[in-house]
């Protein structure tokens, strides 16, 4: 079957989720811009958006509008060029709304699965449950006459597993976007033992159309990006509960949060990135990946914890942050949960007793948003690297033991076959979670 054919009919299930309405965003624009570009042949794709919520439904249509119109400010010059033929189009405006007008008309929004039974092309983003997953992929297949490729945003479940439980004989390949798809670069390419080789070829050259960073992943539960910021996680976590014997929870919490994002030059701390995936979502990824690496001990404690007393974290729909570990106040920290008493703690509190215990930060340190601009950034890494091993405060010392450990991660994700390469590693870093450096380095 021709790329082309297995373009005219796709269908996104979860359409109007978080992932969803990225993955819809990219993909009606992209073969829309085919289609224009090919005038001359005859390529008329629709794309199933497919939700269980009408409500969600009607938001996806509004952000599609929203989004495609952004876009189509962006490219006029070519619109008047596709659009040239047609008369009634003068000004930038019609071009632009003629735009966002074939690209909404392409798009079928419904409620039902069934529509996606005439598919060719099925992305399966709906929540992080192998049992709903099957249960979608084998409805559609069985009902189906097309012998569908599928391909699921999973961030964690084996693709292998998915594949055999659901019986698609090798038509099914990990295509993991990182969040929010339509601006993130990265995306994790991760084929099953028995994946097609024609569906894994295409999944990669659908992925660049998309102008997206692939990292082939192997099918090693967690990947390359979830298989790092876990264990990543329960480092911290363990050292945490090591400094919460002689400090309180959050003043432990909180300091690890500080050394991960500001001695190790990250964009947010492990705290406040485990709050912005879901302290929900972090559980279950690691419960996944205990069950399929068994003998590693992938769990925490205190994760379920979180969860029994009702701190999750996570994002609101517009994206903002919900309070988790810490509590925000347009997205600054100002709180941080405490266990034991069940409710938070004042940061202006704790934050005074984190920076007496770290000791003063080493003079030329910069923020992460300084270094990312920096031409020079690996010279100014080797420099920051250099200033924290000479350095006999505690807040360089335990950095410098992190980032240790952190590399070692990097490494053991290579060595048991996960990446292909540090270098695989270290872009999954670097372009997904927007670290400064890769974990595996010199520096």
């Amino acid at each position: 079957m021709e790329t082309n054919i297995r373009l005219t009919n796709v269908a996104v299930l979860g359409a109007a989720g978080k992932m969803g309405s990225g993955i819809m965003l990219l993909t009606t624009m992209q073969l829309l811009d085919m289609k224009l570009s090919n005038q001359g042949e005859s390529f008329s794709p629709v794309i199933q958006a497919i939700d269980p919520n009408l409500d969600t439904l009607r938001g996806l249509r509004k952000y599609l509008e929203t989004q495609v119109l952004k876009a189509a400010e962006k490219k006029c010059v070519w619109l008047r060029e596709v659009y040239k033929s047609e008369a009634s189009l003068v000004d930038n405006s019609d071009f632009i709304n003629r735009y966002v007008s074939d690209a909404l008309s392409i798009v079928n929004f419904t409620q039902r699965l069934e529509s996606a039974y005439d598919s060719y092309l099925v992305f399966e983003a709906a929540s992080e449950n192998p049992d709903l997953k099957v249960k979608l992929f084998t409805q559609i297949d069985q009902n189906s006459q097309r012998e569908p490729w599928f391909f699921t945003n999973t961030s964690s479940i084996p693709i292998g597993y998915l594949d055999e439980r659901s019986n698609l004989s090798g038509r099914l390949v990990g295509f993991h976007f990182y969040n929010p798809p339509a601006i993130q670069k990265l995306l994790e390419l991760i084929p099953a033992k028995n994946t097609l080789p024609e569906l894994a070829t295409f999944a990669e050259q659908w992925a660049k159309a998309l102008k997206k960073t692939v990292v082939i992943s192997n099918d090693i539960a967690g990947f390359i990006g979830n298989g790092h910021f876990m264990r990543d996680l329960l480092y911290a976590i363990s050292q945490m509960t090591n400094a919460s014997r002689d400090f309180s929870i959050p003043t432990s919490i909180f300091m690890m949060d500080k050394i991960s994002r500001d001695y190790l030059v990250r964009p947010m701390g492990i705290f406040q990135l485990m709050d912005y995936v879901g302290i929900d979502v972090c559980q279950y990824i690691l419960s996944v990946m205990d069950k399929f690496i068994p003998g590693k001990n992938l769990h925490s404690d205190f994760i379920d914890s979180l969860i029994t007393m009702g701190v999750k974290g996570g994002q609101f729909p517009d994206g903002s942050q919900k309070d988790g570990i810490f509590k925000y106040t347009k997205g600054k920290i100002v709180a941080i949960w405490d266990p034991e008493a069940k409710q938070y703690a004042n940061a202006d509190e704790v934050i005074p007793v984190v920076d007496a215990w770290l000791g003063k930060m080493p003079e030329g340190i910069q923020p992460w948003k300084n270094v990312m601009k920096m031409a020079n950034r690996e010279d100014y890494l080797k420099k920051h690297f250099e200033i924290l091993r000479n350095c006999s405060e505690t807040g360089a010392v335990m950095a410098l033991e992190y980032n240790s450990y952190s590399g070692k991660v990097g490494q053991a994700l290579v060595d048991d076959g996960v990446a292909a390469s540090t270098k695989d590693v270290n872009v999954v870093l670097t372009t997904g979670f927007f670290h400064s450096y890769g974990p595996v380095h010199s520096f």
